[in-house]
């Protein structure tokens, strides 16, 4: 049921609507968020994604992207004040801690969430036209090392970031979240062809360079000291390793040195240290 309702600062937006039932039909959107292989199948399907946290929604909003809903206990009404007033028709739907937990299968720590469309996913030749410096994924299905390794290319001054077929969305509620919001602000596409695209690197001028221990393998502080015009680093999915098909076809295989009795790093801690060993001139 609707109320007409103001918040404790006596600001009413425009499209407030209260929620007291779980299987209310209108947040359809937020439902059953915990089930990570419903989701991944739902969220590109339907053309939405979730933003979890004020800081990761303002960050949505102001990389361009439209809301379709908000979904937020009532404390939060006074902080995103401003954000949603910028969308006087769309629904913000409010409830009790309890019943946004019934609908969405967890607590609402971080006291917000909104559905955004889903941009149109932007073309290869797109993300890398004046591009330097590029971070492609293979295969790495983990979320939270997803949305690390968008984070720290963000940070460490990538320019875009290609992923695989088979990657792991990026914009998944988990991989936005640990990612901080920054997904929105660094340029990605998704591959058609994997390991088959790496001849779309080299003829965009990139060298292509996999982060992988092998018998051939240079030191990053040796790759540190070449020099490149266009560099794609190439980060592969813990365990199984890089693709056989990738080492045959990349450029480069290098290596992070590390003292004695520790052989590999978490891959999005792998991929801080190689981004700013590697940033821009």
């Amino acid at each position: 049921m609707d109320h007409d309702r103001k918040t404790d600062r006596g600001v009413k937006p425009v499209n407030l609507q209260y929620l007291t039932d779980a299987a209310d039909p209108r947040v359809a959107d937020y439902t059953q968020l915990t089930d990570t292989a419903l989701r991944r199948r739902r969220e590109p399907a339907e053309g939405l994604y979730i933003a979890e946290s004020s800081k990761v929604l303002r960050r949505a909003i102001r990389a361009g992207h439209r809301p379709r809903s908000f979904f937020l206990t009532e404390k939060w009404l006074p902080d995103l004040q401003d954000e949603i007033a910028q969308f006087p028709q769309v629904p913000v739907f409010v409830g009790t801690p309890e019943v946004l937990e019934a609908i969405t299968g967890f607590h609402l720590h971080r006291g917000a969430l909104a559905a955004m469309h889903r941009p149109e996913p932007l073309p290869v030749a797109q993300v890398l036209d004046g591009a330097r410096r590029v971070a492609v994924l293979e295969d790495i299905v983990d979320h939270t090392n997803v949305g690390a390794i968008f984070r720290s290319a963000a940070a460490m001054g990538m320019d875009a970031v290609l992923v695989s077929p088979r990657c792991a969305d990026p914009l998944y509620r988990r991989s936005i979240r640990v990612s901080m919001g920054t997904v929105f602000q660094i340029p990605w596409a998704r591959l058609d062809d994997w390991p088959g695209q790496i001849g779309t690197l080299r003829s965009a001028g990139f060298t292509t360079a996999a982060l992988e221990l092998t018998e051939d393998a240079i030191t990053l502080d040796e790759l540190e000291r070449r020099s490149f015009d266009r560099l794609a680093l190439v980060l592969g999915t813990e365990g199984a390793g890089m693709l056989p098909g990738t080492l045959d076809q990349v450029d480069l295989k290098v290596m992070i040195p590390m003292r004695e009795g520790v052989d590999s790093l978490n891959v999005a801690a792998a991929s801080a240290v190689a981004f700013w060993a590697c940033r821009r001139p």
